[in-house]
Order: structure tokens, then sequence, then C-alpha cells
């Protein structure tokens, strides 16, 4: 059974709090093997979005309000999928309920992602339209992309 998640970074229980560092840290550290700073002050003013298949978490996105990371913008980052459920389309799953909730709790703001750069497509998918030319952050090439509109 799939069950998602939205709360407030307060209102995270422990248990909800470590898995989702759990997660991003093997994701996004041990997996991509990128040294950065994660807990970088932004999760406290965040909306933080969890996919549970039974008890584990399988999927996680942080949902930024305007003003955090983009003055214009709203963002959905430190998306993240756990390797052993990839193929099963939790990634979709994840985009779908965050740019939902996205709308629901920042209507008419667009949104805008910092996206490493072979999701590309992925995020065309959602509505996205790329919006820079090819940067690196961490040592990884990324792109800006803009949604303008909800689904």
């Amino acid at each position: 059974m799939t069950q998602s998640v939205l709360k407030y970074f307060n209102d995270l229980s422990a248990v909800e709090l470590y898995d989702l560092l759990q997660l991003r840290e093997f994701v996004f550290q041990l997996e991509q093997q990128c040294l950065y700073r994660d807990i970088d002050d932004k999760d406290r003013k965040c909306w933080h979005l969890l996919v549970y298949k039974e008890q584990v978490l399988v999927a996680y996105a942080r949902l930024v309000p305007k003003g955090i990371s983009y003055d214009d913008y709203v963002s959905i980052g430190r998306v993240a999928t756990h390797p052993e459920f990839r193929r099963e389309s939790y990634g979709k799953y994840l985009m779908q309920e965050a740019m939902l909730y996205t709308d629901k709790l920042f209507p008419g703001i667009p949104i805008k992602i910092s996206a490493q750069a072979y999701l590309q497509k992925f995020y065309e998918d959602f509505g996205f339209v790329k919006y820079s030319e090819p940067y690196m952050e961490d040592d990884i090439p990324h792109i800006a992309m803009v949604c303008d509109k909800t689904i």
C-alpha cells in the first residue's frame, strides 16, 4: 500500500525526519558520491513530502516556499527515490503529488527547480521548461527549469 504524507518541518516525527535524512544521504551523498551541505537551514521553513510503501520510505521531496531558494518562485527540491524502488514509478507518483501539493499550498506561483541535467525529459513531462544552460552544482551537471502552470 502506497501512502503519501505531507508535513511542515515542525510536524515531522523523529522517525519521519530520520527516514528522510537517511534517504537523502543514501541517494545524494553515497550513491551519487556528492559531498555537499544537505542540512542547509531550509528544511525548517519547508514542507516535506514522504511517500511510503508500507513502512518503507521510497520517495521524498522538499516543497520550498517563495523567497527561500528563489525570490519569485516556489521550488521542489531534494527529489529522491530509493534505488530499490525506482522501477516501480514512485518518482512519477512523487512528482505528481509534489505538483498537486505545491499548487494547493502556493496557488498561482510558478515553480523553479535546479534539475540534474540527465532528468530534463522527466521534468518536462510535468510541464517544466529548460530555463538555463547547463551548469555545475556539486560536481553534477544541472539546469534550471520553470513550470508556470499547474497540473
